[in-house]
């Protein structure tokens, strides 16, 4: 039995990292890869200074020289493997990608987060001290007492 796996990728190093699980557990089974590049949206405001053509070439660039990086990775036969350029939304492309009449495809989400943000918020910037005033309160008082004791 063919089992079909729709892999969304943008970065290839991140999915090599995400995939080699997948990779190792599934490498004697017959499985159909369909390799989906998602490129990097670009603004509306774009469309001032390049055409729609010249936008829709740089996406084809973009997505060949994403293939050509993971490819040679998955090391399965080229007959198992389908490349596909995103061009609208996933749920839509996800629902056309599945198989008519037969077995859900399993999805993999293999793009990079677009955020990398720390668990942990930063400490607060301060000088010397999180507390506003602190260091000039010590110093008045070490000055107020220094003062009592030449009295």
């Amino acid at each position: 039995m063919d089992n079909r796996v729709i892999v969304y990728v943008d970065d290839a190093a991140y999915a090599r990292q995400m995939l080699a699980p997948l990779f190792a557990r599934d490498a004697s089974a017959q499985t159909q890869w369909v390799l989906v590049a998602c490129a990097p949206r670009m603004t509306h405001r774009i469309s001032k200074w390049v055409s729609h053509r010249a936008r829709e070439n740089w996406r084809i660039k973009w997505a060949d020289k994403l293939f050509a990086q993971i490819l040679p990775w998955l090391q399965v036969p080229a007959s198992r493997v389908t490349t596909v350029l995103a061009k609208g939304p996933l749920n839509e492309l996800t629902d056309q990608l599945q198989p008519a009449g037969g077995p859900t495809a399993q999805v993999v989400d293999a793009r990079r987060p677009k955020a990398d943000q720390p668990e942990d918020p930063p400490p607060p910037e301060g000088r010397w001290s999180p507390l506003p005033g602190t260091l000039g309160s010590v110093l008045t008082g070490i000055g107020a007492l220094w003062l009592l004791g030449l009295d």
